[in-house]
């Protein structure tokens, strides 16, 4: 048990400092070279939602750390001003884009563009190319590299808790609320779930599921229609931490007893949610990890030109429960 204890604590210490000491890492790097100070260009989808926040933070960290000049644009949601402020980027000549696709199809022809001028690329949390023909770590040809959650495998991770809260001897009624179905992350969400789910045996059947757009008062409006539609559902899953908090208000309101369980999971209000019981478990993604991740790959794509393409770079994403909230440090 002493040894047990100690592994755990360990583990935990080891995700907690990741962050620093790839921000020492590319602190050392970046004194390397004083002859041209490198400007790295970031345009998120919109920084109105605290996970976009936390990885532009991350970026800039790590950048700042490097010696590195960071350059962050906000679309505010407008997949056409994302697109005029790659070109914006283009035209003040950064050494190095990334980007968080607003539409994965339409950001096809944003990394052509960007090759054209001979600019390293790197996709963050979201892939390239339409999900229904590319697999989740097969990147669009000219990327320099993909930086995600593996959203597949937090859907999957998601399911495998689902399986649990399941009532035994009959088949349980489930909800899904989707996150908007623009992004490729939508589909990944809800097919790694399903997968768990039939893995494990599960005698099941999807009632309901409905698109939002993220945010926890549509969170709350979509299950509130759930529980009125299907007082005697058994489970709801939730794309985000951030519409589970909506979902979790629904619930309480209804007086229903219905399991709550979602992907997504990290920031202080989820974890806040967890701790409290009103949801049941989340998975861990880790926001500004992916913001310092998506750098290092910028960095190495910048700096030395034999750096390979097409890489798929992703990281561990442990169950979030009531137990186990250390499991999950970041919290943003």
């Amino acid at each position: 048990m002493g040894g047990e204890r100690t592994g755990a604590v360990a583990e935990r210490r080891r995700r907690t400092t990741l962050v620093a000491a790839s921000l020492l890492l590319f602190s050392a790097c970046g004194r390397s070279d004083q002859n041209h100070k490198l400007t790295f260009g970031y345009v998120p989808a919109s920084l109105e939602y605290p996970f976009n926040v936390a990885l532009a933070e991350g970026f800039e960290q790590a950048a700042k750390a490097a010696g590195v000049n960071a350059v962050v644009l906000d679309p505010h949601g407008s997949v056409e001003q994302q697109a005029n402020a790659i070109d914006d980027l283009l035209a003040q000549q950064v050494d190095a884009i990334g980007f968080l696709p607003l539409d994965s199809v339409i950001a096809e022809s944003f990394v052509d563009r960007i090759n054209e001028e001979k600019v390293p690329v790197v996709s963050v949390a979201l892939q390239v190319g339409d999900s229904a023909k590319r697999k989740t770590d097969d990147p669009y040809p000219g990327l320099s590299a993909l930086v995600v959650t593996d959203n597949y495998k937090a859907g999957t991770v998601a399911g495998e808790m689902a399986a649990k809260l399941l009532p035994p001897g009959r088949t349980a009624k489930i909800a899904i609320v989707m996150g908007d179905p623009a992004y490729a992350i939508v589909k990944l969400n809800s097919d790694g779930f399903l997968a768990a789910l039939d893995k494990a045996k599960a005698n099941y059947r999807i009632v309901a599921e409905q698109p939002t757009n993220w945010t926890p008062d549509e969170g709350e409006s979509v299950c509130q229609n759930f529980l009125t539609a299907h007082p005697d559902l058994d489970l709801i899953y939730s794309h985000a931490d951030d519409m589970a908090i909506g979902c979790a208000r629904a619930i309480d309101a209804a007086g229903s007893k219905v399991k709550l369980v979602a992907t997504g999971g990290g920031s202080r209000l989820g974890t806040d949610a967890i701790r409290a019981g009103e949801v049941d478990g989340s998975v861990c993604t880790r926001p500004k990890l992916l913001g310092v991740l998506m750098f290092k790959a910028m960095y190495e794509a910048a700096t030395n030109p034999r750096t390979p393409t097409g890489r798929f770079i992703t990281y561990d994403m442990p169950p979030i429960t009531k137990d186990k909230l250390a499991d999950c440090p970041e919290l943003w």
